[in-house]
This record gives C-alpha cells, structure tokens and sequence, in this order.
C-alpha cells in the first residue's frame, strides 16, 4: 500500500513538474501587451491616462489625499515629497503633450508646488526628510537638503517650460543660486542631502534644473555641468561595473555602490547633460541589473559585483533571483527613455501580474505599490517631451 502511495506521489510529482515546465514559459503571455498600451512616443497611452486620473482624483478629493499621505509618511516621509515631484514632473511632459488639456494640467501643478512650498515653509526642511537628518549637524552651514531643493526645483522648471509664471522664475533662481553656491563651494561640487551624505539621485537632478534655467533664462553653467561630469566619472564610478555609485560623503568616500533604485533614473536624468555617457550607464544597468525570466521582467537592486544592504529604496529583496521591488520599479523609467521596447514590455507584463492592478471610473493604482510608486510608473510611461524640448532648444 505505502509502495502505491509512493507512486503515485512520485506520479503527481513528476505531472506536476512537466506542467510548470510547460505552463510558466507561457504564463506572461496573457499579460503581455505592446509596450505602447505604457509608454507611447506619439500620444498619452492609455495606461498612463488612468494612473493619472487616479493621481488627479487624490489632488482633487482632500481626504483621499490624506490617507494616502499618512499611510506613505507612517514609512518614509520622503515618499510625499518625491510622490508630488514625479507627479508634476508627469503633468508637465503630459502637458507638452496635449496643449489643449495645459491649463488643466497647469492648475494641479500649481497646487502641489505652492503647497509644497507652503510646507517647506512652515514646518522646516526636515517634515520631508527621515529622521536621521537630525541626528547630527549638516557639514555645511546653514543646513539644507540638496534632495529638496533640486527636486524643487525641477517641479518650477519642468511648469515653466510648460508655461511661464514670472513668480516662479524668481523663486527658481534663487533656488538654483543656492545649489550652485552650496556645489562649487566644495572641491569635488558636492553638497549634501543629509548630514555628509550626497546621494547621486540628487545631484543629477539638480543639474538637470540648472540645464533647464540655462534654457529659460539665458544663463550659463555648462563650465559647472561639464566640472561635474568629469569629477564624477574619475571618483564616483563603481570600478568593476562601470556604473555610478549611489551615495558618497563631502569627500567623495563611497558609502553605497551602485544601486537599481538609484542608477535607473540617474541614467534618464544623465540625458540632459552627457547623452553619451547616459546611454553608457543604461546599457551597463540594463546588463548587471535587468533580468527577464520566464517572459517576466524585473531588476536586481545591485549588480554581482557589489552587495549592499536592504534599505527603504531597495524594499525587501527576493532571495535567488535578487529582485527588488525599488528597482524594478525604476526600470520603467529607464526602459522608457532609452526606448528598450523589450524589457519594458516584460517589465509591464510582471507589472500586471504580480502588483495587483486595481481599476476604477477610468482610474487605475497598483495595490502592491503606493502614491510614490504610482507617480513614477506614471513618470516612466509619459516622459519624453520635455527632455525633447529643452535638448532641442539647446541647439538652435
């Protein structure tokens, strides 16, 4: 009897095997789709028409908004304040977009950036900020966060490359007087967002505000931005992978290698400034980082060559595979502007398997995301228009 029982495990086993060897490769096939229904070139997919909507609806409905807020800032307080930058990042492109739907677009970006500003304001540079930032003094005095004011001041370039508003072009200059102050008075033009610790996230975005002012005011940094660039590919550039490093101290000592969560939209944001290199560091990422199994796509938080530890942008890392969600997340972004059609379409078919799609009156959020998560993916499908514009209006 136990020999028949055996049987038939080793029988249910060895069918049950044959089907999985059978069934996954199949699997991503029914959530596969043309990587147009995420990102189109020519228009708004349609994907991206209903994570906006869902996003609008938040800045529309004051206690949606709330919950949403309290349930992101109860993790990372950083996560609000990045949540309404992709958004108007988002908003603006969309905007380029369809000029007919601007002044629509226009009215919520002013809404985030003015309130933004309003809480800077009022309760201080930390209310953005993990609590580790008052741990201990700011090396640079008086203390200001690089994280706030590059992605601050993106928001007021990316509106007024949308549309002018004089106010703006005041508190933006300002803004990017301070960053470059704060930069070209360290050595290596560093400065930080905590206490002696610069994040390369950062960094590039504020570059790219101060390539966006050069295009709208008529200034000139490209002797700071071209400093820059060849600081960081001689120190800041992880030897054996080639890619940049993800956070460093005044100094320039490494304190993370290169990271997913970080180097995916670093590479997208390298486009305003060194196209060369840009492409250079997504084709390193998408070769250390990028996987597809299976037709599902995804992405490893840190190439083989380096092994850092698990933190809130990484999220939790699946063991074997090495997927991380922060990453992966990422990856949309740079799919997406260096037009790898093929891992984005993997990328957007483990996206409708495994984060749990959830769709409403025309609205759409992934219930295995969060606002943050939600205002990249949406980044990630309409990015492109502005980049185009301002590359374009650098050389006439």
């Amino acid at each position: 009897m136990r020999a028949h029982t055996c049987q038939q495990c080793v029988r249910g086993t060895l069918a049950l095997s044959l089907a999985a060897v059978l069934w996954l490769p199949c699997v991503h096939l029914f959530f596969k789709n043309n990587p147009e229904t995420f990102h189109s070139v020519a228009s708004i997919s349609p994907k991206a028409r209903q994570l906006a909507a869902r996003h609008l609806q938040l800045w529309t409905d004051p206690a949606l908004r709330r919950r949403e807020l309290e349930k992101m800032r109860a993790s990372n307080a950083e996560w609000d304040f990045m949540g309404r930058s992709f958004l108007v990042w988002s908003l603006a492109n969309m905007g380029l977009r369809e000029p007919a739907a601007k002044q629509n677009y226009l009215t919520v970006i002013d809404q985030i950036i003015d309130e933004t500003l309003q809480l800077e304001r009022e309760r201080g540079m930390c209310f953005f900020l993990m609590p580790y930032a008052k741990a201990r003094p700011y090396e640079i005095q008086p203390a200001r966060s690089l994280f706030l004011d590059g992605e601050i001041a993106l928001m007021m370039a990316a509106r007024r490359s949308l549309e002018e508003k004089p106010e703006y072009q005041m508190l933006m200059t300002e803004r990017i007087h301070l960053v470059t102050e704060r930069m070209q008075g360290n050595r290596l033009l560093m400065a930080e967002s905590y206490p002696n610790e610069c994040w390369m996230f950062d960094h590039v975005i504020a570059l790219d505000a101060i390539q966006i002012a050069d295009y709208l005011d008529g200034t000139d940094h490209s002797a700071f931005v071209r400093d820059w660039l060849a600081m960081a590919k001689q120190k800041l550039v992880h030897r054996e992978s080639g890619l940049l490093i993800s956070s460093f101290t005044l100094k320039g000592e490494p304190l993370d290698g290169p990271e997913g969560s970080t180097i995916w939209m670093v590479a997208h944001c390298l486009q305003l400034l060194d196209e060369d290199f840009a492409r250079d560091q997504f084709q390193r990422a998408r070769k250390e980082l990028g996987r597809t199994l299976c037709g599902f796509g995804y992405a490893r938080e840190w190439p083989a060559s380096w092994q850092g530890p698990m933190d809130i942008d990484s999220g939790p890392i699946v063991p074997v595979l090495q997927i991380s969600a922060g990453s992966s997340g990422m990856a949309f972004i740079g799919a997406s502007a260096f037009h790898d059609d093929d891992f984005l379409s993997s990328l957007a078919a483990t996206l409708d398997f495994a984060a749990f799609p959830a769709r409403k009156n025309r609205t759409l959020k992934y219930c295995a995301s969060n606002q943050v998560g939600d205002a990249a993916l949406l980044y990630a499908a309409v990015q492109g228009p502005l980049w185009e514009k301002i590359k374009t209006g650098r050389k006439r």
